[in-house]
């Protein structure tokens, strides 16, 4: 399955874990992006995201279906944060579940560059003395105009939403 979401407050790196774990899995693979106190010299006190939910969950469902096509995977979460994310706290977390090591931590590589360059989502540094700063991830391709935004629909997929168990069990 797949579960993708974009939500607001504080992400839980085992709750993820567990709904792409499988007893016929011998791997499950993390990238867990967090925030870091400094920039370029500049002294970061946090993050704020802000992201066109629809087409972001649907561009992170396509980068699913691009994993499986790749790779054999069981299992794929990618849960973005937005709003205001603390130093050390997370703003994405990807995990991927496969029978062996190999497929999820190349799959998990390639979501996070491919989400990074794909995915409507905006970051804004905030900087000690009420500084601040949009980013443009270098990896952003619409920013040079090289990706269209046509989403499919994507089959064999759940959302998450607050309760990851349940959906899970569905």
């Amino acid at each position: 399955m797949n579960f993708v979401d974009v939500v607001e407050g504080a992400l839980k790196v085992d709750e993820i874990t567990d709904t792409v774990s499988s007893t016929s899995c011998g791997a499950v693979s993390l990238f867990i992006g967090t925030t870091r106190d400094n920039f370029e010299g500049k002294k970061v006190i946090q993050l704020e995201y802000e992201a066109y939910t629809p087409m972001a969950k649907a561009k992170m469902l396509e980068v699913c279906e691009n994993i499986r096509k790749k790779w054999d995977v069981e299992n794929i979460a990618m849960i973005h944060r937005i709003g205001i994310v603390p130093v050390k706290e997370a703003s994405i977390i990807i995990a991927v579940s496969s029978p062996h090591r190999k497929e999820s931590l190349e799959a998990v590589a390639y979501a996070i560059e491919t989400v990074k360059a794909i995915v409507p989502v905006w970051k804004k540094e905030i900087y000690e003395n009420d500084l601040s700063s949009w980013k443009q991830n270098k990896e952003c391709a619409w920013a040079n105009n090289d990706i269209s935004f046509d989403s499919k629909p994507v089959k064999n997929t759940v959302e998450i939403g607050t309760d990851l168990a349940k959906q899970k069990s569905q």
